[in-house]
């Protein structure tokens, strides 16, 4: 089944980490890899101890986007595929029951994965696994596809008032 967490507000990175830790709970195995974050999220150490949860990163994204030239851009989505058709072999090969693709939405949207790569992996693979999507602004495909859809919304957020992300909180 396709689960969906996207929207503006804060929480979808934290529901896709509360999944992974209630199906580890419960015996199943699970993977859960980050597109966008190069591993320095609290959360990441954490997962990485758990038994039964495979972690993925992508290392080289050590800025946003927006900053990167376009050798950054290709390298990134080089390894975002990577990642993605690695999920897919852990799906296939039976190693894993429940896979997250944190910020896959973002790293779509942006052009940092082959889209056609992604397209294919959602509908195929959400057949065969629970797959964890979050990011923001999901296609209507998409949306249509899955089976749960959350959309977190930002009424009050502290960076609004000029407080930055804080480790442990935000990230």
């Amino acid at each position: 089944m396709l689960h969906i967490y996207y929207g503006n507000g804060k929480g979808k990175t934290t529901a896709a980490v509360g999944l992974t830790v209630r199906a580890i709970g419960a015996g199943m195995k699970t993977a859960f890899f980050q597109f966008l974050k190069n591993g320095s999220s609290s959360e990441i150490d954490i997962l990485k101890e758990l038994e039964n949860n495979t972690v993925m990163c992508c290392e080289s994204c050590s800025k946003f986007s927006f900053q990167m030239n376009d050798d950054e851009k290709s390298n990134v989505t080089s390894k975002h595929n990577n990642m993605l058709i690695y999920a897919k072999d852990l799906i296939e090969n039976g190693s894993v029951d429940l896979v997250v693709l944190d910020e896959l939405l973002d790293a779509y949207n942006k052009k940092l994965i082959d889209a056609e790569l992604a397209d294919e992996f959602i509908n195929c693979c959400s057949k065969k696994a629970e797959i964890i999507v979050t990011g923001r602004d999901p296609s209507a495909e998409w949306l249509n596809t899955a089976d749960y859809v959350t959309e977190m919304t930002s009424l009050k957020h502290p960076y609004n008032n000029g407080i930055n992300a804080r480790k442990g909180i935000e990230y």
